[in-house]
């Protein structure tokens, strides 16, 4: 299949270029710069140049693709009201490209229940990704959504990489509370598979959850955080998070476990015996001197 990949230089989609390739895929990888159109040849992807705001460039490619996977996000959270409105205009470029083909379109968003069949509630954030993408059904996409967690490697963990910076500025490691509450995870290589395996055979409207670990506590977070910087671990009371965390208050007390059962039963995904969260922040290279 020709499958045209958003974010395709990025920490999860160059590794979903990969796996396409190495399953017999043929991939047009969106890239902003000339480096990362290099990176995309050298792994035999073809490059496409555009971002998220070029439209037209998102239509064209969609257009001469099979198939689209959305990995692309603007991560500058100073302008996250301004970039989920960016996100949403792709969304729909992408799925007005392939409008009555019947094509897939899987589109990334974070976890915000517990099961697949669950329906996000309204809540404060502005991201409408999952919501976006399942109105493309209707005019003929097979479109889903690709619930993700906490995605980590040595390199990166998702929102714990902003707890790292902002445990090295303030000299602690904090949670909230008993630091009791819990996120969901999974290693960034067990991720690319299940795309893949919802673009071979993925339902129209389906969503996906792509889950490793279903809840690793807050304190173990900010424990291991500690250690890693040798700082001191400290619980804050609700009341002093917002002035801590400023905007990563919002999902620092947040608890919130979740489940992979039905999209392993529903594709045939399993997260291999790869490190954990807490394994791979206890080696993390943000740590290293």
């Amino acid at each position: 299949m020709r499958v045209f990949v958003t974010g395709a230089t990025g920490f999860i989609g160059s590794a979903v270029v990969s796996d396409l390739i190495a399953n017999g895929h043929q991939v047009l990888g969106l890239t902003r710069s000339e480096q990362g159109a290099a990176a995309l040849a050298a792994t035999g992807a073809e490059p496409v140049h555009g971002s998220l705001e070029d439209i037209d460039s998102l239509r064209r490619a969609a257009s001469a693709a099979e198939g689209v996977i959305h990995t692309a996000f603007i991560h500058d959270f100073s302008k996250f009201e301004e970039n989920c409105e960016i996100d949403r205009r792709a969304i729909e470029a992408l799925g007005e490209a392939l409008a009555g083909s019947n094509h897939p379109l899987i589109v990334s968003s974070g976890l915000p229940v517990p099961t697949e069949d669950d329906v996000p509630p309204p809540g404060p954030l502005p991201r409408v990704s999952e919501q976006t993408a399942l109105a493309m059904v209707e005019r003929g996409v097979r479109a889903m959504v690709m619930r993700l967690p906490q995605v980590h490697d040595r390199d990166k963990q998702g929102l714990v990489s902003y707890l790292i910076a902002l445990a090295r500025e303030k000299g602690i490691s904090a949670y909230v509370g008993a630091g009791l509450n819990r996120w969901p995870a999974v290693h960034r290589l067990d991720v690319p598979p299940l795309y893949r395996l919802a673009l071979e055979k993925g339902s129209a409207g389906a969503r996906y959850h792509a889950v490793a670990e279903e809840g690793v506590s807050l304190r173990e977070i900010a424990e291991a955080i500690g250690r890693g910087l040798k700082i001191p671990v400290v619980a804050k009371s609700p009341e002093e998070a917002p002035g801590h965390f400023g905007w990563m208050g919002l999902f620092a007390g947040m608890d919130l476990t979740a489940s992979s059962a039905l999209t392993q039963q529903r594709l045939g995904w399993h997260p291999t015996d790869r490190p954990g969260m807490i394994a791979d922040l206890d080696r993390a290279s943000a740590f290293e001197v």
